[in-house]
């Protein structure tokens, strides 16, 4: 799902988490968050959006990190299934756009600035301005690639060549998430994650 995993990376030490920025200048939008956006402090825990009611926001985190959730219902758990570091726009795109239902929970995880405009304003932005609906276009055609790459690595890669992969792709990221909201993102147990990192410390020690 396209909003699960939405953050547009801008930042040069995270540049490789999400790959669907490669080839992306979000500039326009950065500089316009930064002059027209409300400067806005998060808490620890202080939710940008809920899931089911209706996703209003664009930001641009200027300190902090935030983390994208999804709530089992059978198993009465939440998954992390994305982050929005410094640097960074964090959104439920595109259903911000028209303030449909959000499809998940963003949350700060750390103590976070943004500067925030609504999505109704970027949505009117994309239609006045041909250079941000090709954005637009270029960010959701990005997307699709970037999830359904996600998703085959599920079947292309036990869990512990996901973390192998995580970690030659952005080990800057990794070094700064908890234990459990890495374990949470690549679908396994903080246990089972202690666990592979045992045995990856001990085979490069060796």
């Amino acid at each position: 799902m396209i909003t699960n995993t939405i953050i547009f990376m801008t930042h040069q030490q995270n540049k490789h988490f999400n790959s669907y920025k490669e080839g992306l200048n979000l500039e326009i939008l950065r500089r316009y968050c930064e002059e027209h956006g409300e400067e806005r402090m998060f808490v620890r825990g202080e939710t940008l959006e809920n899931v089911g009611e209706p996703a209003q926001w664009v930001a641009f985190v200027e300190h902090g990190c935030f983390k994208y959730m999804v709530h089992d219902d059978e198993e009465g758990k939440d998954y992390c299934t994305g982050f929005a570091f410094e640097g960074e726009f964090v959104a439920d795109f595109p259903y911000c756009l028209d303030g449909d239902a959000s499809e998940v929970t963003i949350e700060a995880d750390m103590p976070c600035q943004v500067r925030i405009i609504s999505g109704a304003e970027l949505q009117r932005l994309i239609d006045t301005d041909p250079a941000m609906a090709k954005m637009d276009l270029k960010i959701l055609k990005n997307l699709f690639k970037m999830v359904y790459q996600r998703d085959l690595d599920h079947y292309r890669y036990t869990a512990r060549g996901r973390y192998r992969r995580l970690l030659e792709r952005c080990p800057q990221v990794v070094q700064m998430l908890s234990l459990k909201d890495i374990a949470s993102f690549l679908n396994i147990t903080p246990v089972y994650l202690s666990k592979i990192r045992s045995q990856i410390t001990f085979e490069e020690a060796r």
